[in-house]
């Protein structure tokens, strides 16, 4: 959803009795270039620490809020000069050894990922990560690693490089994990892997998150995934705790090179998307034919509000990313609720025969 600047923070300071707003403003035009469309949200920021330091938390406090601003701003600063490569985060066992059949296939998915031009993001650890890596190789791998009171080593692949953040937080990596991803893989895994696989189904589930292919890959004849998607259908589904659409926010496959076609056809005409207050922008690669927009008002109305799609040129609210202004854009007014209906759209415009 849109930004919304908190009206308080200022409210906050026209009856504290200090003139803190002008001195903020201040700082924000010696700091900031004055085209900057960030202007306001510095200036939240600011304010939020000004606000905190004037309650003057306790310490632990103050060092979580340093230590996550410090790591954020880091990790932007490292990840920017990948800002425009396709990246798919690859989630696995760390336990799983050099020759087992996971293993090997790991290896040929980060293979197959970067053939597509596709940078591979693990946690930089072993087993599962350090085969997708090894697979890709450095220059097409990202490590998010831990530091942890022991030893934690990153694998032979990403250890040394550029390409290797470290955080100190678990909640940050996750973080960066499903922010930097335009695609998440997941193989067998123990608790760590299922906690991944729900949390990113549940963040796009409820929009907090944007629709991703999300491929639960296994070995071929392999029971892992299946068994949990059985108990999904048996269990979730059925009992209604989720809508069957849910269940088109993911795909199994028992090959690296189907769970690459699958991150390509996703792509094939789906850019990206946003959104621009009430109304949801799909960024599109290929303008759509007048019947498939015919089709889309007929087929997918329950995922609007109110009215139905219009296809649109770059707008003035999107400004702020001029590289993309040539796309063309299917905007309506989304529900924001169910997302696996959205993903079935997506699947249907990313066909040839809908496009223009």
């Amino acid at each position: 959803m849109p930004y919304e600047p908190d009206d308080y923070l200022s409210r906050h300071f026209q009856t504290s009795g200090i003139d803190l707003a002008s001195k903020v403003d201040e700082l924000i035009q010696l700091t900031t270039p004055s085209t900057s469309p960030n202007l306001t949200l510095y200036r939240e920021m600011l304010v939020t620490v000004i606000r905190m330091a004037q309650a003057d938390r306790n310490r632990w406090d103050a060092k979580i809020m340093l230590q996550t601003l410090r790591e954020m701003e880091h990790a932007f600063s490292t990840l920017e000069q990948f800002k425009r490569r396709r990246k798919v985060t690859v989630f696995g066992s760390a336990r799983t050894p050099p020759g087992h059949p996971v293993y090997t296939l790991a290896r040929d998915l980060g293979a197959t990922l970067a053939r597509y031009d596709l940078m591979v993001i693990t946690g930089a650890g072993g087993g599962i990560m350090a085969a997708a890596h090894e697979g890709a190789g450095r220059e097409n791998s990202l490590g998010f690693n831990i530091t942890l009171p022991f030893e934690q080593g990153a694998n032979a692949t990403i250890e040394g490089s550029e390409h290797l953040l470290s955080f100190h937080f678990f909640f940050l990596r996750k973080l960066f994990f499903v922010k930097e991803a335009d695609a998440l893989v997941l193989c067998p895994g123990g608790f760590g892997t299922l906690d991944e696989a729900l949390e990113v189904l549940t963040l796009i589930q409820t929009g907090k998150s944007p629709v991703v292919p999300v491929v639960l890959l296994d070995e071929p004849g392999g029971s892992y995934w299946q068994d949990a998607l059985d108990f999904i259908h048996r269990q979730l589904e059925a009992n209604h705790y989720i809508m069957p659409s849910d269940m088109h926010l993911m795909r199994l496959v028992y090959s690296a090179e189907e769970a690459a076609e699958e991150i390509a056809q996703f792509y094939r005409n789906f850019h990206s998307s946003r959104w621009l207050k009430d109304r949801f922008v799909i960024r599109l690669n290929h303008a759509l034919n007048e019947a498939t927009l015919r089709q889309l008002d007929e087929d997918f109305a329950d995922l609007c509000k109110t009215g139905g799609f219009h296809q649109q040129a770059s707008g003035e609210a999107e400004r702020d990313e001029p590289e993309l202004s040539q796309l063309p854009r299917l905007a309506f007014i989304f529900n924001g609720r169910d997302h696996g209906r959205l993903r079935e759209l997506l699947n249907f415009i990313n066909q040839p025969q809908a496009w223009a």
